[in-house]
Order: structure tokens, then C-alpha cells, then sequence
């Protein structure tokens, strides 16, 4: 074999072998834990967010109330989710590129939040929202409890309209799935004022297992809801006029 043959040859097996040693030394995508309502559609939709970010996710359906006590952070800076990730907790909606810029400086906190469920935030963006924009700000929460804005966003809502002939007390939602031997039933929704609950999708109790007769998936419907021990629970629902 000629001289030069094997010079490329000996490139080529060192090129080979140092791009093998990169791959090996990559980091891990980071993990992060997760505790969440196990009827909030838009904790799935965050989570998805994260994945789309390279982030590797465990999640438990238990709710997260619990996990925000024995983590730290405090009730009222509370979501429907609550996670941890490279010593952090992470609280609600928090984008994803927020999380990378704290794993990056590693400041000496408890970690970030972004209490209740702002729409447009990640996870609270799709397409039922109506193009709704919430201002709200990212938190940067100190072990204290104390916090200070770690990055906002304060985007222009976009003009909503009332829908004709709405009652008081009542909310619209679109049947997205019915379990009666469960006794629930999940709504795409708008807001509901009486809870404070933007617009998302959300499986609710109800009632009374025999309200579901006559649904169908896809129905659009109207109804009233409140919270009952914990659980969000349907109390009249009617197809929609």
C-alpha cells in the first residue's frame, strides 16, 4: 500500500474515532420530573413543549400539591403542575427556554414559576385560546420565598368577543371525550369566570353520571361547573342553542 493511502487511511480512522468520543461525551438531555392534575389537558401540552426542547420528562399523574409543598415552593405562586430538574423547582407555565437559561447560570434560588395559568404561555397557546394573549411574568423564586422577575412577557392580547346570546354562570365547551362508568366528561372550553379558569381542555366530573345521556363527542354544549373538594365537577349541561 502506498504511503499516501495510508496517511488517509490513518485520517480517516482518527476523524472516525474522534467523532465516536464526542457522541460518548454528550451530555444527557436533562430530566425533568413532573407532578401533575391528571385531568389538566394543558399540562400535557406543556410537557410536549419541554420534549420539543430536547428535555427528557417523567411524569406523575397525582396532582401536584403535595409535590409543591414538599419542594418548597410557596402555595401562592401555585399551578396545575409542578416540576424538578437539575435541583430546581419548576412551577406552572414556565417556557422552556427559561429553564435552558437557568441550568445555564445556575443562580442560587429555588428555582422559577409562573403562578396560575396565563394563556399564551406554553401549554396554554393552542388554538381554542382564540388568539388570546395574557401578559405575565416569569419569577425567579428565592429560597425565602421571595421572587423577582427573571423574564417577562407581555404580549398584546388580541380583542376577544362576548358569545351571542351567552348566560351568566354559563360556559361554552365542545365534548372531546365522555366516560360514564368513570362519571366525567373532557370539554375544549372558554373561560369560565365563576372558577377563574381560562379556556383549555379539561376532563371535569359530573354530577350525575346519568347528565352524559345524549352526548355525543363533538357536541357543542353549555354548562355550569364548580369545585368540589378538589375536583372540578359539572353540575348542568345543556347542547348548545
Amino acid at each position: 500500500m502506498k504511503r499516501r493511502d495510508c496517511l488517509r487511511l490513518s485520517a480517516g480512522w482518527i476523524a472516525a474515532s474522534a467523532a465516536g468520543l464526542a457522541l460518548a461525551q454528550a451530555p444527557e438531555a436533562p430530566q425533568v420530573e413532573v407532578w401533575k392534575d391528571p385531568n389538566c389537558g394543558c399540562c400535557n401540552d406543556w410537557i410536549r413543549h419541554l420534549q420539543a426542547h430536547g428535555f427528557r420528562v417523567r411524569a406523575h399523574d397525582v396532582g401536584n400539591t403535595a409535590a409543591r409543598q414538599r419542594l418548597g415552593m410557596p402555595q401562592a405562586l401555585g399551578s396545575c403542575h409542578t416540576a424538578r430538574v437539575g435541583g430546581y423547582v419548576i412551577e406552572g407555565h414556565v417556557p422552556a427556554s427559561d429553564i435552558q437559561r437557568l441550568l445555564r447560570e445556575r443562580p442560587a434560588a429555588l428555582g422559577l414559576a409562573v403562578p396560575r395559568m396565563p394563556v399564551a404561555s406554553p401549554g396554554m397557546d393552542g388554538p381554542e385560546y382564540g388568539g388570546r394573549r395574557d401578559p405575565y411574568d416569569v419569577l425567579l423564586v428565592q429560597r425565602d420565598g421571595t421572587t423577582r422577575v427573571y423574564a417577562s412577557y407581555h404580549q398584546t392580547q388580541a380583542p376577544t368577543a362576548a358569545t351571542p346570546g351567552a348566560e351568566p354562570g354559563w360556559a361554552d365547551g365542545e365534548v372531546r371525550r365522555l366516560d360514564p362508568s368513570a362519571g366525567k366528561i373532557t370539554l375544549r372550553h372558554g373561560e369560565i369566570a365563576e372558577l377563574d379558569m381560562p379556556p383549555m381542555t379539561m376532563a371535569f366530573q359530573v354530577r350525575d353520571p346519568s347528565m352524559l345521556q345524549g352526548l355525543q363527542v363533538g357536541m357543542k354544549v353549555r354548562f355550569r361547573a364548580q369545585k368540589h373538594q378538589g375536583a372540578y365537577v359539572v353540575t348542568e349541561i345543556k347542547p348548545a342553542p
